[in-house]
């Protein structure tokens, strides 16, 4: 029992020697890790402010406001672990090592911080746009260090890691995407009138984009009919329910007009085998 209560009072002793020789570096410590927090938060806000007021990328604007709150909080835990009398550079060569051996096990993950780090600075494409990579297309939502987030008209969150991005071919259509559509006419029908009837019908819808203006003319001579081919623009988010609208009113409107859409139709003869034996 005795020897028990000599181990607490040693330990007793030993904490408020600590306390008392090193109170004042905690408590300091604590205050600049608490002040530098604020400030990096503070920072961040203003960088933030500066690049919305010039008009900066949102995706651009971030990633400078979070590189400066991560920028202003390492020079806090580093001035914070000075107070303790803790040398910095050996933490700084150990860690150095570490990631020089971890690279090579996480070449992958560190390939797509590499990419997107490629992307937000050169920023082939921008939040809102319409991008088509490796047989993927949506409207981009947000872009992130390691990947893209993508988004479609059924409501689908396409994630592509940026290491398939860069490098790859990349198409950017911005806000819209276009339309191929045909429709065919009887070779008995006016093309001009039909294609009057298209633009018409076209232009009185508003989800079509007039700038650019939509681009009809004879696409085909087919066997059954004239093919009159359009390429017209639309939101992507409404991409098939514009098309189906437009295809509704276009067969109403040719009906209308008095144009027809025909059938296919073929040619059939039929040989009786029978005359060919007899020589007739």
């Amino acid at each position: 029992m005795e020897k028990e209560m000599e181990t607490i009072q040693r330990l007793y002793a030993l904490v408020a020697e600590v306390l008392v020789k090193y109170s004042f570096q905690i408590i300091g410590a604590l205050i600049i890790l608490f002040v530098g927090i604020k400030v990096a938060g503070w920072l961040a806000r203003v960088t933030v402010r500066i690049c919305e007021k010039y008009s900066l990328d949102v995706t651009l604007t971030k990633f400078t406001g979070n590189s400066v709150r991560i920028l202003v909080l390492a020079f806090v835990v580093i001035i914070t672990i000075g107070k303790f009398g803790i040398s910095i550079a050996p933490m700084i060569a150990a860690i150095s090592a570490l990631a020089f051996g971890a690279s090579f096990a996480i070449q992958g993950p560190l390939s797509n911080y590499g990419a997107g780090l490629s992307l937000i600075l050169t920023r082939p494409f921008v939040v809102g746009n319409t991008i088509t990579v490796n047989e993927v297309s949506g409207v981009v939502e947000e872009i992130k260090l390691a990947a893209t987030v993508l988004s479609t008209e059924d409501g689908e969150e396409i994630t592509i890691p940026n290491k398939h991005i860069v490098g790859e071919v990349l198409q950017n259509s911005f806000a819209n995407k276009v339309v191929e559509a045909s429709v065919g006419i009887s070779y008995e029908d006016d093309p001009e009138v039909a294609i009057r009837i298209v633009g018409e019908v076209l232009a009185e819808n508003t989800e079509v984009c007039q700038d650019p203006g939509p681009q009809i003319g004879i696409e085909e001579f087919a066997d059954s009919s004239i093919n009159i081919g359009m390429r017209y623009w639309v939101p992507t988010k409404k991409y098939f329910q514009t098309l189906f609208q437009v295809n509704n009113a276009l067969h109403k409107a040719l009906l209308a007009g008095g144009v027809n859409i025909p059938f296919p139709q073929r040619d059939v003869r039929i040989i009786n085998t029978t005359d060919l034996e007899s020589g007739s």
